[in-house]
């Protein structure tokens, strides 16, 4: 997040009303899952993708640490309070990809990412923006 912020908020990650920074941070596939399960989801759509291009490597949170054992299962609210990430890291794509099209069209790194995400969650990531116009969203 406070890298996203020192470029400069390339992905809005400031309130454009109250100007106040965004919570941001790495994706959540524990959170995502649970998430998903809960509200039946079959497809989801992952975004501002095109603001990590910068980026040597990302990370995606896997599982949690909660008092030395790691679990994969989101935790209940006090068991929650201690959870610590545990991240897989992945290599960055370094490129510009606003303009792409196609899903095939994207750097290997940023297909290896969505398509971690998907596996980690168990649904299938149907689309990918990669920019704030409408327009720019890739359908699978």
């Amino acid at each position: 997040a406070d890298e996203l912020r020192r470029r400069g908020g390339d992905g809005g990650e400031f309130g454009v009303t109250t100007g106040r920074p965004r919570r941001v941070g790495w994706f959540d596939a524990v959170a995502t899952r649970y998430g998903c399960m809960m509200q039946g989801a079959t497809e989801v759509a992952v975004t501002v993708v095109d603001v990590l291009g910068y980026l040597d490597e990302l990370k995606i949170c896997v599982g949690y640490e909660i008092d030395g054992e790691v679990t994969k299962d989101f935790p209940n609210t006090p068991l929650l309070e201690k959870a610590k990430p545990v991240y897989e890291t992945l290599p960055g794509w370094k490129t510009d990809i606003r303009g792409i099209k196609n899903y095939d069209d994207l750097p290997s790194e940023c297909k290896a990412y969505i398509e971690r995400i998907e596996k980690e969650i168990g649904v299938r990531v149907s689309m990918v923006s990669n920019g704030p116009a409408r327009e720019e969203l890739i359908i699978r």
